[in-house]
């Protein structure tokens, strides 16, 4: 445990060296980066030893603050979440280097290195924090620092907008995290809000134990992103530099997902409807996340709206686990947290560097327009094929590895089927899953598609250059990680056990049990995976030589009668989605403009669509309209004068003092 304080005392002291420096850019770029990425190389050694050896690790000492103290604990379940933020902190933290540079211009790199490195060690401390005083600090630690990462080109409007529906979304789920820990503390009867003495026994959770829950859906649930309490998200991700975007998007909304987990272990035996509620969720977070992904023309936009979507397929798994649990389905219950807790990890490592390619193609073109983009394969190979398996784990294709914890959530659905009472929560998590999968296929068809393959459709493409390698290691790592834990699968399922066992309560050898029903079919996937891998091998290898020695031509292909064939008549971004956009139009919405072709000889045509976020449009703008409508009404006791504030302080301690006399 030492050795996680130690190293994120060092992630704070770089970042406070890297803001004296500021104005010397290339010192901060070095200072800030470089600690990061050292103090997360430091903090995954034990992290993967408790996660090895089940141990537990832990700090207590006294702390002077009420109901507080300063109480620091990694298990394996703490462990398994620290290894993906650590993991991709770290690349993220080398990817910035070289991305960062051009800022030092015209921006202080060394507040934005401050920031971040204050964010990983706030994400480092929620994750390892015991008690709820502690926990709150560190999360507001780590909202803060992600805002002012977020506003870091805080000149344009657009930013300054995201970055304040962030701050008022954040907060609005903390007010509801101060209420789950007054539940707890108060059922609990202790002086301090540590967590071991919410499950001390003696202890009764059951008659505040759907209350927290609620609180706990809706608190964390702001954070993790799901629907409808996800309206920050993509506005926030696109707006922060594209490190900070991985980093948010890959590990940072991971805890909420985490505290909620956390929050599961303290209360007992989980209701059935609990369950019920997490897989609505996961169903409605989804199939709408992917579909106002689909409709998306701007790249982080788009996989924004994706990281919604695979909070819902996480749960998805949370869901099946309390179901699990709350009808005594011990195999549902493994199965349904294995797969979700695996997906935290898979999720890391495909978002992360799907964000990171993001960030190359808008680093080396100057546009996250996919209209605008286009042929970046020949002039970005490296980010291309990283790109590439990213889109394909992201949509569970395997042997890759968003398919081995969908295949759980398969195996544990299907299984269960059968079983009394699981019949329409299992139905629904099969469709559901089948039916996310299916248009994530095809809204990355579309991403790949349109910005790496076919021709330019403007100078931002035409201008496209691969990036440096200190952007493509970052990339490259994380393609090799998604590989390397699809065909290493069973073992990457067993590393999940420990995590399980803490959320689930069953014994080891139970866990390990059920776990181990899924190595043959695991093993299967992954050897015809590698047959796959090597077939592709092959072929290429036997097309290269059959072509040595060969003059090879281009030309262009077949163009439809067309005998002056231009960029513009490939499928743009919208063209290529509009047939399954227009299937749902009734939840997207879509505004749909430009001119259709006429006459025998028509004037150029055109299309595009715009869809805007059903929920920001239609209840969170008119709830914050009307909250703004009703405060103006009070501005008159804005008189500008101090006397008048006086007396209001005054009227207020003596309503106060009188309500204490009572």
């Amino acid at each position: 445990m030492f050795v996680i304080l130690l190293a994120t005392g060092f992630l704070c002291f770089c970042g406070l060296v890297s803001l004296a420096v500021g104005k010397r850019p290339g010192r901060a770029n070095a200072i800030g980066a470089g600690g990061a990425f050292l103090a997360c190389l430091a903090g995954i050694v034990p992290a993967f030893g408790v996660l090895w050896t089940g141990q537990t690790l832990e700090i207590r000492t006294p702390w002077e603050v009420p109901r507080g103290s300063f109480f620091l604990q990694m298990d394996a379940l703490s462990a398994f979440f620290l290894i993906p933020v650590l993991v991709l902190s770290a690349l993220s933290a080398l990817y910035g280097i070289r991305y960062m540079a051009p800022y030092g211009n015209r921006k202080n790199l060394g507040a934005f290195w401050f920031f971040f490195n204050l964010l990983v060690a706030g994400m480092i401390g929620v994750i390892v924090a015991r008690n709820g005083v502690l926990f709150l600090v560190l999360w507001e630690v780590m909202s803060m620092a992600s805002f002012f990462l977020v506003t870091f080109e805080n000149e344009e409007e657009s930013v300054r907008r995201a970055g304040w529906t962030y701050l008022v979304a954040t907060h609005l789920g903390t007010g509801f995290l101060f209420v789950l820990f007054l539940i707890l503390g108060g059922q609990a009867g202790s002086s301090a809000l540590d967590f071991d003495s919410f499950v001390r026994p003696g202890v009764q959770m059951a008659p505040v134990a759907g209350a927290a829950f609620i609180c706990a859906v809706v608190g964390f649930g702001t954070k993790a992103g799901f629907i409808p309490f996800h309206v920050w998200l993509p506005e926030a991700h696109p707006a922060a530099p594209s490190p900070v975007s991985a980093v948010m998007s890959g590990v940072m909304i991971k805890t909420g997902i985490y505290g909620l987990v956390r929050t599961l272990t303290f209360l007992g035996n989980p209701e059935p409807w609990w369950g019920g509620i997490l897989i609505g969720i996961g169903l409605v977070s989804g199939i709408l996340g992917v579909l106002c992904a689909l409709a998306q023309h701007d790249l982080k936009r788009l996989l924004a709206y994706h990281s919604v979507e695979n909070i819902g397929i996480i749960a998805f798994g949370l869901g099946l686990g309390v179901l699990g649990l709350g009808l005594n389905v011990p195999g549902l219950a493994v199965l349904g947290f294995g797969g979700g807790l695996l997906h935290v990890v898979n999720h890391a490592f495909f978002k992360g560097l799907l964000f990171l390619g993001a960030g190359a193609v808008a680093h080396a073109t100057g546009t996250r327009d996919i209209d605008h983009l286009g042929g970046l394969i020949k002039r970005m190979p490296w980010t291309a094929a990283a790109f590439l398996v990213g889109a394909a784990a992201i949509c569970g294709l395997p042997p890759l590895n968003g398919f081995v914890s969908e295949f759980l959530l398969y195996i544990g659905a299907f299984r269960s089927v059968g079983t009394p009472g699981l019949e329409t929560a299992c139905g629904v998590t099969i469709v559901g899953l089948a039916l996310i999968g299916g248009l994530a296929l095809a809204c990355f068809t579309k991403a790949f598609g349109i910005i790496f393959l076919g021709e330019p459709r403007s100078e931002h493409a035409m201008k496209g250059h691969e990036a440096g390698w200190l952007m493509r290691i970052p990339m490259l790592l994380l393609a090799m990680g998604c590989v390397a834990i699809g065909l290493l699968a069973p073992r990457a399922v067993g590393m999940t056990q420990g995590a399980v066992g803490v959320v689930t309560g069953l014994a080891s050898a139970d866990v390990q049990k059920h776990m181990e029903s899924l190595t043959s079919p695991l093993t299967s996937v992954v050897w015809i995976g590698i047959l796959f891998i090597v077939l592709i091998v092959l072929f290429a290898g036997v097309r290269k030589a059959l072509l040595a020695g060969r003059t090879v031509r281009e030309s262009g292909t077949w163009d439809c009668g067309y005998t002056r064939p231009t960029a513009r008549m490939q499928y743009t971004a919208s063209s290529f989605a509009q047939p399954l956009t227009k299937m749902f139009e009734v939840v997207l919405r879509p505004r749909c403009t430009g001119s259709r072709p006429a006459g025998l000889f028509p004037v150029p045509a055109a299309f595009g669509t715009e869809t805007e976020d059903v929920f920001r449009h239609n209840l969170y703008r008119p709830v914050f309209q009307g909250v703004e409508w009703c405060i103006a009404r009070l501005r008159f006791l804005q008189e500008g004068r101090v006397q008048l504030y006086i007396l209001y302080i005054a009227l207020t301690l003596l309503v106060l003092l009188i309500w204490n006399l009572r």
